[in-house]
């Protein structure tokens, strides 16, 4: 009975920090998860992929059919910003890559480059309109890494944002926080095939 109460909960919270996340009351799951277990009263915490799945509930409840070509325009679109950036090796990530994006998703590509000017360049010079464009930098295991983030607003509305990291770290891959596996992305010749062949799969671990 004591599971069952537990599992309960974490749904209600997952549930709840989706709601969160989908309507851009927060951006963050970890901060997400915590506000909404407050909301609700609870100490239990659900995990990231929980709230994935909700989060995937509520964008199919909501969007229906126009999620599916939402998610089509939007690789269309991530492959002519790739295409403009093939000599960066550029690589689709995020939700338009596993395609799980919703109406607020953006479009999630990484560059790379030891010159990141270069890269804003590039997008200049194929006349993107560039909202913003930043350093950043984390920590990961005990190590400072920085990487360049460039903003983007396409002209059919949609945003993107391309980071740009050291050509060094081109063959590293990172475990994802929510799904666990390695974020591995797409080419710009493996986002062609997918267009051309499956243009709505999804990659998420099953």
């Amino acid at each position: 009975m004591e599971a069952n109460r537990l599992t309960g909960l974490k749904k209600r919270v997952a549930r709840e920090t989706a709601i969160l996340l989908y309507t851009s009351q927060e951006k963050e799951y970890k901060q997400a998860k915590k506000r909404a277990a407050k909301t609700l009263g609870v100490r239990v915490l659900p995990s990231n992929l929980e709230v994935a799945e909700e989060l995937d509930k509520i964008a199919e409840e909501n969007e229906g059919s126009s999620r599916r070509e939402r998610l089509f325009q939007m690789r269309k679109e991530a492959l002519q910003i790739m295409e403009s950036l093939k000599e960066f090796n550029p690589r689709l990530v995020g939700s338009v890559w596993r395609g799980t994006a919703h109406q607020n998703s953006d479009i999630d590509i990484l560059a790379f480059s030891q010159n990141p000017k270069s890269v804003l360049g590039q997008l200049q010079k194929n006349e993107y309109r560039i909202t913003g464009s930043e350093w950043r930098s984390v920590t990961k295991r005990g190590k400072k890494e920085s990487s360049f983030h460039i903003h983007l607003v396409l002209s059919s509305g949609y945003e993107a944002e391309v980071v740009v990291r050291d050509p060094e770290k081109r063959g590293r891959l990172e475990r994802c926080e929510i799904y666990g596996d390695a974020v591995t992305g797409l080419s710009r010749p493996q986002l062609q095939k997918v267009l051309r062949k499956k243009s709505l799969q999804k990659f998420v671990p099953t």
